[in-house]
């Protein structure tokens, strides 16, 4: 599929099967599924796309001058593309599931992720991101979340200042009808374009993942699904005119309360 300006956008997620705490092979593997599928205008990745949800920060953890950084970099440069996906970040004495988004030119936006899943030690390990984070992008504003995230609609709330949410994930089988449900809510209540990228197959820690990555459009319909159980590459193109007619024609936004997030 053949990259569009204007109102398009040609995205490409890719549902991956992660080995786990191998960066390099990890890396090589994106790499080669990126080759099957050039001319996306971005690459979404799912979270800690390089290692597995692992929690052994001090000896993953990486400056944004690291491996899987440069990789990043190399790999949006070579595609002339955005590349985007988590990883665990190293800032001076703090641990972040830092979610990158990567441009062609080396411009990096990072969001920390928000709300860290506790249940699983990722509270004791991470440091909680403060910012919520917009990245703009060939016309699109794209909104940066990662996994947990998707559970508190009130960090993702529209203020009528994105068009698009990006959720990265490394969600469980166990709890695969919950990510489904929440993925159409979010697209539904925020008038925006949805993805959610989860991995596939099983990690360190014995735990199965299934998928279900896909992009939803702004009336809660899928525009595209990825297989259960396989490692995919799903490009679809995205128009921003159409999503604007909608909000135009029926301006549920205009509606809704205001509030602001704070801290007690």
């Amino acid at each position: 599929m053949e990259k569009n300006g204007n109102n398009h956008m040609v995205i490409t997620l890719l549902q991956t099967d992660i080995e786990w705490n191998n960066q390099s092979l990890n890396i090589r593997r994106a790499e080669s599924l990126m080759d099957t599928c050039q001319g996306s205008d971005l690459y979404v990745l799912p979270e800690m796309f390089a290692t597995g949800f692992c929690n052994e920060v001090e000896e993953l953890g990486e400056t944004k001058y690291g491996q899987i950084v440069d990789a990043m970099k190399l790999l949006a440069a070579k595609y002339d593309a955005a590349v985007c996906g988590s990883l665990i970040l190293r800032d001076g004495t703090k641990y972040y599931n830092s979610f990158l988004f990567v441009k062609p030119d080396g411009e990096i936006m990072r969001y920390d992720k928000r709300h860290l899943f506790r249940f699983g030690g990722e509270a004791d390990m991470f440091s909680q991101g403060e910012n919520r984070v917009v990245v703009e992008y060939k016309g699109y504003r794209i909104l940066l979340q990662v996994c947990y995230d998707l559970r508190f609609p009130v960090w993702s709330r529209n203020r009528n200042d994105y068009d698009m949410i990006f959720y990265v994930a490394n969600w469980p089988d166990s709890r695969r009808k919950v990510f489904d449900t929440l993925l159409k809510a979010r697209a539904i209540e925020n008038q925006a374009y949805v993805a959610g990228v989860n991995r596939v197959g099983d990690d360190g820690m014995g735990l199965h993942y299934d998928g279900g990555s896909c992009i939803i459009d702004f009336k809660g319909e899928y525009v595209g699904r990825c297989p259960d159980n396989e490692e995919f590459v799903l490009t679809e193109k995205l128009d921003i005119e159409a999503l604007r007619q909608f909000r135009e024609k029926f301006p549920a936004w205009s509606d809704a309360d205001e509030f602001s997030i704070g801290t007690i």
